[in-house]
């Protein structure tokens, strides 16, 4: 089911500056009996990509309603939001009233092995080089054709992600998620000041470090540095955490601050759902 600025159809406006120029964001949201995982943190987070993105979105309250609507009866489902800037003439400059576009869709959720989430999943660099801008970094912004040319270097099932690197060779994360890495006891994550998405789940992790008290630092990470760790893993609100059991040929075991992370995300998200949104 699909949703456009409340209505059910799957016609979007030509005209609109997201088909046009990537002109918007998204978020995408695990849905559970109902319940949209962490919708307060992915609203909060999408208003700040308007705020970035300069698109006066104020349909906050019609937002909810609709997502309402389209998750109170299913059982396990991924809710996508995207908004856009709307419709508007030929060109780059902005029209002079913009009235933005939301977009609510629903998917099945994916049937991932249990075995990602317990034992951990095969992991690739990518060739494709994501490029700098401190402005867009951070948000989920439409425009991912990075992420489409990284995730189509590989086709096998060999591979569950691909690692990306920014075009000054540091280690930035992977193609849909967040990466962490342990070395010595000590959590480490890319500084994503100048490209790469801020996820709700990363967010989270920083929660979860400062509660358990482990040692986390934002840094340039080099390939070297994550062949050498201890322990690695990815989130993203999807699969929430993964451990990674193999990068390139390097063999890992999910270590005891990877299953401390999960379990402490675990027990939060059971919190969040019990709760009402």
């Amino acid at each position: 089911m699909i949703l456009i600025n409340g209505k059910k159809t799957s016609q979007l406006e030509l005209s609109d500056r997201g088909f046009h120029y990537g002109d918007g964001l998204f978020e995408t949201i695990e849905v559970i009996n109902g319940h949209c995982v962490f919708l307060k943190l992915h609203l909060e987070r999408l208003a700040q990509g308007c705020e970035t993105l300069e698109i006066p979105f104020k349909s906050f309250d019609l937002l909810r309603e609709e997502i309402k609507t389209l998750t109170h009866h299913q059982r396990h489902a991924v809710l996508k939001i995207i908004v856009t800037r709307g419709s508007g003439g030929r060109g780059y400059q902005q029209p002079t009233k913009i009235n933005p576009t939301r977009v609510v869709l629903l998917y099945p959720f994916p049937d991932f092995p249990d075995v990602f989430k317990t034992e951990g999943i095969k992991l690739r660099f990518c060739a494709n080089r994501l490029g700098l801008n401190p402005r867009l970094a951070g948000i989920k912004h439409l425009n991912r054709l990075d992420q489409v040319l990284a995730r189509a270097e590989w086709h096998s099932a060999d591979y569950q992600e691909g690692l990306m690197l920014d075009i000054n060779n540091n280690v930035m994360e992977g193609t849909m998620s967040n990466l962490f890495i342990v070395k010595k006891n000590h959590l480490y994550t890319p500084k994503l000041n100048m490209c790469g998405i801020k996820g709700i789940i990363r967010q989270l992790v920083f929660l979860a470090a400062q509660d358990l008290g482990i040692n986390l630092t934002e840094t340039d990470l080099s390939k070297q540095q994550c062949l050498e760790a201890d322990e690695l893993f990815l989130t993203n609100s999807v699969i929430n955490l993964w451990p990674v059991s193999q990068l390139v040929e390097k063999s890992y075991r999910p270590g005891a601050i990877t299953q401390k992370i999960q379990r402490w995300l675990e027990d939060f998200k059971t919190q969040d759902l019990c709760q009402i949104s």
